[in-house]
């Protein structure tokens, strides 16, 4: 495990690949760690220097002080990859939540993003499961996430993936892990209702942050799962409406993490993008 002090938190990251190569930046979604992008490093780090964050608060990183909203994240990212010393133009890749704050970058600073890569990623309608909604409920959330164990730690894995085989032992392990660290709850409680309630996705900060976007002419490209249980996958079509130029695909049978489900397939796709922008 790699740390390294951000503003007064300890931000864990990794990275491989050749550190003067093309910098890929990859973000997780909600309550969720680096881990979810490991089998990309691999993929990727022949021709690229590979990054993937535990945003401020998530995974094994400490929070920020602020309330954990989207520009904090986005913020913490960008920070983060200062204190790495990469400055340069980075290719943004982001799962779900990491998903929003990557739009989120780059709407904040496009002259340091080369491309956008979206993993059904947040932002595009407000459908979103039912346990994310009922985090909203007035201490009922936080009681729910000081309750993830053993015995319900697997049940939420499986709402990730479409394959019950990728729920294993070490996945469990590291999301137990997770909820332990003493933020955990607070963070995404923080980031949950900063992005919507019971009623699902707020409409106020989809509208503002599509509207920044609109016009961009940087190289994206969208994918999906099929059968997301998380965020579904008709959201596909509103976020081809939002991104008009970018390149797009639907994963047939695969859940709300692609680069998991299909790694190969995954990389196949976004590789030929990133090095048409080199070309």
């Amino acid at each position: 495990m790699n740390y390294l002090d951000v503003r007064g938190s300890r931000i864990r990251f990794h990275e491989s690949g050749d550190p003067a190569a093309p910098p890929v930046v990859l973000l997780h979604g909600i309550g969720r760690s680096l881990e979810d992008w490991a089998l990309q490093h691999a993929r990727f780090d022949d021709s690229y220097r590979v990054i993937s964050v535990d945003m401020p608060g998530f995974g094994l990183s400490q929070r920020f002080a602020p309330p954990t909203t989207l520009p904090v994240l986005a913020d913490g990212v960008w920070a983060t990859l200062d204190a790495l010393g990469e400055t340069r133009p980075v290719h943004l890749m982001g799962n779900s939540l990491g998903g929003a704050v990557s739009m989120t970058m780059l709407a904040a600073d496009p002259a340091r993003v080369t491309t956008l890569t979206l993993v059904n990623s947040a932002g595009f309608g407000k459908e979103v499961t039912w346990t994310l909604r009922v985090l909203s409920v007035p201490g009922l959330g936080r009681q729910m996430l000081r309750r993830i164990d053993r015995r319900t730690a697997p049940r939420v894995e499986r709402t990730l993936f479409r394959d019950r085989a990728l729920v294993t032992p070490e996945r469990v392990e590291m999301a137990i892990r997770i909820a332990r660290q003493p933020d955990f709850a607070a963070v995404y409680l923080e980031i949950a209702q900063a992005l919507g309630g019971f009623r699902g996705v707020a409409p106020a900060w989809r509208s503002a942050l599509l509207a920044a976007l609109a016009g961009t002419e940087k190289p994206t490209m969208i994918v999906w799962g099929e059968r997301d249980l998380i965020l579904p996958s008709h959201h596909l079509a509103a976020a081809r409406a939002a991104f008009p130029h970018a390149k797009s695909h639907m994963f047939p049978e695969t859940g709300h993490m692609p680069q998991i489900e299909r790694p190969d397939e995954f990389a196949g796709l976004v590789r030929p993008m990133l090095a048409s922008v080199a070309a």
